[in-house]
């Protein structure tokens, strides 16, 4: 309820009547709060105070996971666009970047889970002393996926609210700790999974894949424009199947005429990588060893070994700004 007040209106001076209990003259505003207390700010200060209470009001807090320093969400707007075999490359070189980090990988697609496969992990997690699943290890990466918990065969046939909770013990319910760089492989689209991750755990970066194609660009500045508007920070885009090299010439041959690089001006997010459609990435993803592992010092291993450079620039940058 707005307190009763006796004011006039001029022709220099107009006031309204808000339901925030303000009332705005011209370009200052008066705000009544329950104590009694009169301030004055600028409208657009205070009504942008206000919305964003108002948007704060029953969405979860987000909390950190225990042990865990960075999030790191690999997302793509498109399906089909070798997201998940990038989310595995990628925490495979920053491992091989610097051995001393611990690096964890999350699959967040729980409908479509495809880290067990290609990371050559078929187990099921065991319990800690707390009660907590213990990741499965390989290379060195400790992983989680709803993978592990069902049969290979078995399709997940839930609704929106179960997989939530469902993700939310992927989360929390894991002994992750310590891990430096959690890369998260999300599932295609804008959908429950990313709006629960961004609105639940502190996300340091998005990595956006994308192939050059304009349906994929399209969809993945669709992408692009949820995460600015959700205010969370986009590392860079990595071009995925963007040419193949000639077999005898070894020259690389573009397959689009298309390129991620028109995407990148037009929502201001640099190109980290440009991954080839190459065979020995494919068998890799397929036979549960990845490229960075089967053939380290390859030109496809160095294109992902780039990515995986610029990831912890940025995040030590980020670190640093943060700092001061």
């Amino acid at each position: 309820m707005i307190p009763s007040m006796n004011f006039s209106m001029s022709v220099k001076s107009c006031m309204r009547l808000c339901t925030s209990n303000t009332k705005v003259f011209a370009n200052q505003c008066q705000s009544i709060c329950t104590s009694g207390t009169v301030c004055h700010q600028p409208a657009g200060a205070n009504l942008k105070t206000r919305q964003a209470e108002m948007m704060a009001k029953g969405l979860p807090k987000k909390k950190a996971i225990v042990g865990v320093k960075h999030i790191l969400l690999v997302a793509s707007g498109k399906g089909g666009v070798g997201k998940s075999t990038t989310a595995v490359n990628v925490a495979a070189a920053l491992k091989a970047e610097d051995d001393s980090k611990e690096v964890g990988l999350l699959d967040a697609d729980v409908y479509g889970p495809s880290v067990p496969l290609m990371m050559n992990l078929d187990d099921s997690p065991l319990l800690d002393d707390n009660n907590l699943m213990i990741p499965l290890q390989n290379y060195g990466i400790k992983c989680m996926s709803m993978g592990f918990l069902v049969n290979k065969d078995s399709p997940v046939i839930w609704r929106g609210l179960m997989v939530m909770q469902a993700l939310d013990r992927l989360l929390r319910q894991v002994a992750w700790g310590p891990v430096d760089y959690l890369v998260v492989d999300t599932p295609p689209g804008t959908g429950d999974t990313h709006l629960s991750l961004i609105q639940n755990v502190p996300v340091s970066g998005v990595l956006l894949v994308t192939t050059p194609q304009t349906a994929a660009l399209q969809v993945t500045q669709r992408g692009a424009n949820m995460f600015k508007k959700l205010d969370i920070p986009i590392i860079g885009i990595i071009q995925n199947m963007s040419s193949v090299e000639c077999p005898n010439c070894q020259n690389h041959v573009k397959l689009q005429s298309h390129s991620a690089k028109t995407l990148m001006h037009e929502i201001d997010v640099p190109v980290l990588g440009d991954i080839p459609l190459d065979n020995a990435i494919s068998e890799g993803a397929d036979t549960g060893t990845p490229v960075i592992i089967s053939s380290p010092d390859s030109p496809q291993a160095m294109a992902y070994k780039t990515v995986a450079k610029e990831v912890v620039k940025y995040l030590n940058e980020k670190e640093l700004t943060s700092c001061h």
